[in-house]
């Protein structure tokens, strides 16, 4: 039951400030709800980081550069950042089970044309389908939002989120084996086969429910919303190759933002907009959608400096192969999905703005330790296992104040907008990581003839330690931005079990 204070301290949406569990939910129990959600979350997540083992060696098969390879992550990337917004509304309008059904037939049809791929350009089609489905976590939590009572839904949300980082910490270790016993084409096959069996699972569990709101699709701003994303996209992904500055990347940028600023105006004249100004503007919603994309370039310097650290011949990283690099994650699934679990439960008495701090000085210590402790393997396993930890808890507390704070018809769209900010900062995150390490270098030096001879150029230790201060400055800001956080707190009176 929702405390007497939350319209005070939140300003909700009056839809909002009731606890309601809705007939769906009443009858299948939260768990039977959650279940296909989570799976298909943890499928995606899965097949995304299992894949990156890969890149090299479908770079080999087909005879690419590394520039084309890169695309085979890029363009999923960039199509899910620009569909992610427009499947939510979709969802708003239309009932978020239909849109999870397209999105899932969108994901295996790709998954399945990138496993029989004749050539680099049909794979780089194939992994644009399938970037359709990265839309599928943002439905997820608008459902959980519908389904779940508000002092149980953090624990859905939380559920998700950990299940999520499961995902990507299975894959670094799983898809080394997969792509070095089997083949590349096996991480596409064994995505086909789960994608359909999930498939089946969704029809028959989630129950179809009805749409939340009435109008027609905002086409144009559809349109603009979506061409400035993949702009500004791929002006990130080609700046670092041909100049952040070259007319090649203003050729990007300029329209890019153009299209961007253009869309927020156009947005606030129009009627039936894709997005709700007046909602983007309420302050906890803008702070959760602040937070999720700076939080996400910071864990994705504290990936890329780990994975890299991890990677490089002694004595400039640990020398170890990918596959042991991979076994460095394996704790942070078991810590993280434990830390997403508790902090599920207790955000209800606590609030965000604790979580939000929290979680922050957790992922603090994951970039102090990579400044000083990296230098062994049980160092680095501690850098993602402190940095995973923060990440579980502030992405939960940030979910559940966009599901709070955004009115009972908008849930969706809600989620799917935090989604592609999300992206940006997957984006931005690993060109810091890579334009800081390729700027700090020190000699590879080689014993040639009894002489030495450098041989290359590898990132030096002073890389990591400027990544480190980058990454502090970084949650540093993310803890000034909480201190505006309207706090909410819900009593635990009302636990009746439903399902759990």
């Amino acid at each position: 039951m929702v405390s007497s204070d939350v319209n005070q301290k939140l300003e909700l949406n009056d839809s909002v400030g009731k606890a309601q569990i809705t007939e769906p939910a009443a009858k299948q129990g939260y768990f039977k709800v959650l279940l296909p959600l989570t799976a298909m979350v943890l499928l995606i997540t899965y097949v995304e980081t299992m894949l990156l083992p890969g890149i090299p060696v479908i770079q080999n098969y087909f005879g690419v550069t590394p520039t084309v390879a890169s695309w085979i992550t890029t363009s999923a990337l960039i199509v899910g950042a620009a569909i992610s917004p427009l499947a939510g509304k979709l969802a708003d309008l239309r009932g978020k089970k239909n849109l999870i059904l397209i999105v899932l037939t969108f994901y295996t049809v790709g998954v399945g044309l990138a496993g029989f791929s004749t050539s680099i350009y049909m794979l780089l089609f194939a992994r644009a389908i399938q970037g359709i489905g990265f839309a599928m976590t943002p439905l997820s939590l608008a459902v959980i939002c519908d389904v779940f009572p508000k002092e149980k839904m953090a624990t859905g949300q939380g559920v998700i989120g950990g299940i999520a980082i499961v995902g990507l910490v299975l894959g670094d270790v799983l898809g080394a084996l997969v792509v070095q016993d089997l083949g590349w084409r096996y991480a596409f096959f064994t995505a086909l086969v789960l994608s359909v069996v999930f498939f089946v699972f969704v029809v028959k569990v989630v129950k179809k429910d009805a749409p939340c709101c009435q109008g027609k699709l905002d086409f144009t701003g559809v349109g603009m919303l979506s061409a400035g994303i993949v702009l500004l996209l791929l002006y990130l992904t080609e700046a670092p190759i041909v100049g952040w500055l070259s007319i090649e990347a203003f050729g990007f940028l300029i329209p890019g933002l153009f299209l961007i600023c253009y869309f927020f105006f156009f947005e606030s004249k129009t009627t039936g907009p894709l997005i709700q100004m007046s909602a983007l503007r309420t302050r906890n919603i803008l702070v959760a959608n602040v937070i999720g994309s700076v939080f996400s370039v910071a864990t994705f310097i504290m990936t890329y400096a780990t994975i890299y650290y991890a990677e490089l011949p002694k004595p400039f990283g640990l020398g170890l192969d990918v596959i042991f690099t991979g076994l460095t994650f394996l704790p942070a699934s078991i810590v993280s999905m434990a830390v997403a679990l508790v902090a599920g439960k207790t955000l209800p008495k606590m609030g965000p703005k604790p979580m939000i701090f929290a979680g922050s000085f957790v992922m603090l210590l994951s970039f102090v330790v990579l400044a000083v402790g990296r230098s062994s393997f049980a160092g680095l396993a501690l850098v993602v296992v402190f940095g995973y930890s923060g990440v579980a808890a502030v992405a939960i507390a940030a979910t559940n104040m966009l599901a709070m704070a955004w009115p009972k018809d908008a849930t969706a769209v809600g989620q799917g907008v935090n989604q592609m900010l999300k992206s940006f900062g997957q984006g931005i995150g690993p060109v810091i990581a890579t334009a800081v390490m390729a700027s700090f270098t020190a000699p590879l030096i080689s014993n040639v003839d009894g002489q030495a001879v450098v041989i290359g150029q590898l990132p030096a230790s002073l890389a990591f330690g400027i990544l480190s201060i980058v990454g502090v400055v970084l949650v540093l800001a993310i803890m000034v931005t909480g201190l505006v956080i309207k706090n909410y707190t819900f009593k635990s009176e009302d636990q009746q079990d439903a399902g759990w």
